[in-house]
């Protein structure tokens, strides 16, 4: 594919978008695979912020008086739009990211998913009825939209993580003011194109307003951050981040999801299916080039199948397909830029400092890409869990240690501050049990015979407990974009009093 279909005419034919309002010098989109620049962007002023703020919380006070069901209607033509465009976006994923093209349009399809759960969703945001200790009286719980969501988001998945707040924020009544990574400005601004087409069908009920989006660094997150119009802060990205996000939303007491690290690991018992577990270990540590929250990164595998695991994974591992991410012959695309390459070098030498030896992790040359940072994704064998396995590198780097009892598998498993997701191959039901029970995994997904790797919408996605988790996506996820009033009604014909009080009215 030409790179110059990211430019001009595809802007205006394939996805209808309008360049010229964004056009500028203070954003530079460059694509991972070679280096060329995709575009170059006008950063919103603080004003700006402020004005776009404002003009959500506007949009949220008329779209919150709009009945769910016709809300889930917006989503239901956005879904539409993300279905008919999912090609030519997933492929602007891919050029502005460096995900190979199926991950791209994996994404689309997130999107699409989540759409349409919440779509269902419209008609079931559900309160409680509950039981009165009054005589004459019933009580019940009922949810209301919350208000404008402020969403940050990281180049590793420009635009799935957006829509799992969106699409709920949007259907649960509120607005949305997004934030997107400075290194994927542009597939952000393309999904806010398709947006407005769909509210364009939708009609009048959708308000100016209702769908923001900020471009710069991050000083405009920072500025989303601190505006007390924005109840809700969802951010995802690193834990540096994520502490600061955290520190500021508390000096205004506001709510946050905040969506991590992983350093995410693997139990491989001696029970396991090893077929299987090698294709979920492979397809979970190289996908995106190691650059996933839920990337597998520390695998632990019993001493009884170690010896016949490691080979096996080093023969795949020297014969992967590293190269142009929409080759459809690749498996493994390029980093996203050159600090994520040095990053991937200095953890590589700290593991081999610590005892550990490296297999691959060179950087590779690809064709027409020299800009482009390709590395062959490395294992290292560790004697044990090290100080370099406690801090999560996002890059292909897969730690192999060897483990005897389930209970220290678990414990090593846990033994990290990053939570977001786990995984163990047994064909055992009691360590399988074991390992999902209070006494097992620690993190807020935890599979059997399946890998950390990729996660269903249905469910609630997150769980990150080193700066206090959020939940995303499925479930009872859509609580966290509304607050909860209890109700109570008198429907008898007396004022209970407290025993002994009596007043003439």
């Amino acid at each position: 594919m030409n790179m110059s279909m990211a430019t001009g005419t595809y802007w205006d034919e394939a996805l209808g978008i309008d360049l010229a309002a964004w056009r500028g010098g203070d954003i530079v989109s460059r694509s991972p695979i070679n280096g060329e620049v995709l575009g170059s962007l006008r950063a919103d002023a603080p004003h700006e912020v402020a004005a776009k703020i404002g003009q959500a919380q506007q949009a949220f006070l008329a779209w919150r008086q709009v009945p769910a069901p016709r809300r889930g209607e917006l989503l239901r033509l956005f879904a539409e739009e993300l279905r008919r465009h999912k090609p030519m976006l997933g492929q602007l994923v891919t050029l502005e990211s460096g995900k190979i093209l199926q991950e791209g349009l994996g994404e689309v399809q997130e999107m699409i998913d989540i759409c349409d759960f919440a779509v269902g969703l419209s008609r079931q945001l559900y309160g409680l009825t509950i039981a009165s200790e009054r005589p004459g009286h019933r009580m019940m719980e009922t949810w209301h939209p919350l208000g404008v969501v402020g969403v940050i988001s990281a180049f590793n998945f420009p635009v799935a993580v957006w829509s799992w707040n969106a699409a709920l924020a949007l259907v649960c009544g509120n607005s949305v003011v997004w934030k997107p990574s400075e290194k994927t400005p542009l597939s952000a601004i393309a999904v806010q194109a398709l947006l407005s087409k769909a509210m364009a069908r939708f009609g009048d009920d959708a308000p100016a307003g209702l769908s923001q989006l900020l471009i710069g660094d991050a000083a405009i997150g920072s500025a989303l951050v601190d505006d007390a119009r924005v109840p809700l802060i969802s951010a995802t990205g690193s834990t540096v981040m994520g502490r600061k996000v955290a520190a500021q939303c508390a000096q205004r007491l506001a709510r946050t999801l905040l969506e991590l690290g992983g350093n995410n690991a693997m139990i491989v018992a001696p029970s396991a299916d090893l077929d299987m577990a090698v294709r979920a270990i492979v397809f979970a540590a190289v996908g995106t080039a190691g650059q996933r929250c839920t990337s597998l990164r520390r695998l632990f595998v019993h001493e009884d199948g170690y010896d016949q695991l490691l080979p096996r994974l080093k023969k795949i591992y020297a014969g992967l397909s590293v190269g142009h991410p929409l080759d459809r012959h690749t498996l493994v695309g390029p980093l996203i830029d050159a600090a994520a390459f040095d990053a991937m070098q200095h953890a590589m030498h700290a593991a081999w400092e610590e005892g550990g030896v490296v297999s691959g992790g060179e950087r590779v040359d690809v064709a027409d890409c020299g800009n482009g940072f390709y590395v062959r994704p490395a294992l290292v064998e560790m004697p044990t869990q090290t100080a370099v396995m406690q801090q999560e590198t996002f890059a292909p780097i897969l730690y192999i240690v060897r483990y005897r009892s389930l209970e220290e598998a678990i414990a090593l498993n846990n033994a990290v501050p990053q939570g977001l997701s786990s995984s163990i191959f047994t064909r055992d039901l009691r360590e399988a049990e074991q390992f999902l029970s209070a006494t097992g995994s620690d993190c807020g997904i935890a599979n059997v015979n399946i890998g950390p790797s990729g996660a269903e919408i249905g469910g609630a996605f997150g769980g990150e407990k080193e700066t206090g988790g959020g939940r995303e996506s499925g479930s009872d996820a859509w609580k966290a974009y509304m607050r909860r009033a209890t109700n109570t009604v008198n429907y008898s014909n007396a004022l209970p009093l407290a025993q002994g009080i009596r007043f003439e009215v």
